[in-house]
């Protein structure tokens, strides 16, 4: 037999870890400062609990993010919805728990950000792991309130070298982020349905009228699947009601917010 030790305790080299000092009060303001500041394409915010996801997720909402909040409560539609909005690109910022976010493998993920240090050492690498993947570079940024100091210590220790701490930026109080460039519509029939990614970007394209580029990600799934719109043409998408596909009509419909 052939005995293979893989070592998980140290984070990758292609990770940029960054930790800012804040008071546990202004970490919402702190984790806008951060994505003004950043402006990454697609952001990971992990939290503890189900009522911070929503919490958090409600205070980017306010501020003009497309964030979406995931969390053990959510039904699995909802769940598979809210993961095909975020890979679809029409949702920029996820917020979950570490129980939601166990077997996430999102591809070409920006940037990873602890609203809240993990308890535990490998949790702080499991969640920064979801970045720099497949040759790219990522972005791990860390907030560390005083009662999270003996975390980061931790942290510090298992990883065997001295974390790296920065100051925050300043927060941009009429910085108004750009909207996600895609938008998600929901078609009420799938594989079940024998549908097909090329039926839809048929109907789409030659009955519906949008250009083919306006076309993005399609996904089927057994009784539903879900097609990503380029935002400029979103509004002629959302006028449709019904979409014909050979000698069928299904319902179509822009993804609302769980």
């Amino acid at each position: 037999p052939t005995e293979i030790t893989v070592d998980t305790s140290a984070p990758k080299a292609e990770i940029t870890q960054i930790f800012f000092k804040v008071q546990q009060q202004e970490k919402p303001n702190a984790l806008i400062a951060l994505l003004q500041e950043y402006g990454p394409e697609t952001a990971l915010v992990f939290c503890h609990t189900r009522n911070d996801t929503r919490d958090v997720t409600q205070t980017l909402a306010k501020r003009g993010y497309d964030a979406l909040a995931l969390h053990g409560e959510l039904e699995q539609r909802e769940r598979d919805e809210v993961l095909l909005r975020f890979t679809h690109g029409s949702c920029r910022v996820l917020v979950a728990t570490d129980v939601a976010a166990r077997g996430l493998d999102i591809k070409g993920l920006a940037m990873v950000i602890s609203y809240e240090l993990p308890v535990h050492a490998d949790v702080h690498v499991h969640r920064i792991g979801r970045t720099g993947r497949a040759g790219r570079l990522g972005v791990a940024l860390s907030l560390c309130s005083p009662n999270e100091q003996d975390r980061a210590a931790v942290l510090e220790a298992e990883q065997g070298s001295p974390l790296h701490w920065e100051d925050l930026p300043a927060l941009r109080q009429d910085d108004r982020p750009a909207p996600a460039p895609s938008v998600t519509f929901a078609v009420d029939g799938g594989r079940q349905d024998k549908l097909r990614p090329g039926d839809l970007l048929g109907a789409l394209t030659n009955a519906a009228g949008l250009p083919g580029d306006a076309i993005g990600k399609i996904d089927i799934l057994p009784k539903r699947s879900y097609v990503s719109v380029n935002r400029m043409h979103a509004a002629t998408a959302d006028k449709l009601g019904k979409l014909r596909v050979k000698t069928r009509s299904f319902r179509i419909s822009r993804l609302r917010n769980p």
